[in-house]
């Protein structure tokens, strides 16, 4: 699975892996959705993301889109004006994990169990 550096599960330490330093990137319940929704809209300000993460509290979407943002996976932009205007891009780094969120949903269409079959189990 993967390239990895560890040659035994005896000596090998998770949080030195490629893996747990991308999973605490995109860790937390909207990241992943907030850098999805980026790298489909492309430039998007913050009431449409609040709008289309339906969910999410102002709080929550401000402190993740700053945890992005410090992560220089996502660049806000804000303009001098009256009402104030920011919106929100994926910055080339973030853009980088756009194959891995459409491997995600590629997986997921293919993968997909019917409502109906779920709710039945």
């Amino acid at each position: 699975m993967g390239k990895s550096f560890f040659t035994s599960i005896e000596n090998a330490r998770l949080e030195d892996s490629g893996f747990a330093y991308t999973l605490s990137l995109i860790n937390g319940k909207y990241k992943m959705v907030v850098l999805y929704t980026l790298g489909t809209f492309e430039v998007v300000r913050f009431n449409e993301l609040k709008r289309f993460i339906k969910p999410i509290s102002y709080k929550t979407l401000s402190s993740t889109l700053k945890e992005l943002e410090d992560d220089e996976l996502v660049i806000r932009t804000e303009y001098p004006q009256i009402p104030p205007k920011v919106e929100y891009r994926l910055s080339e780094r973030g853009k980088s994990l756009l194959p891995l969120l459409n491997q995600m949903c590629d997986w997921g269409e293919e993968h997909r169990i019917p409502r109906k079959q779920r709710d039945a189990d």
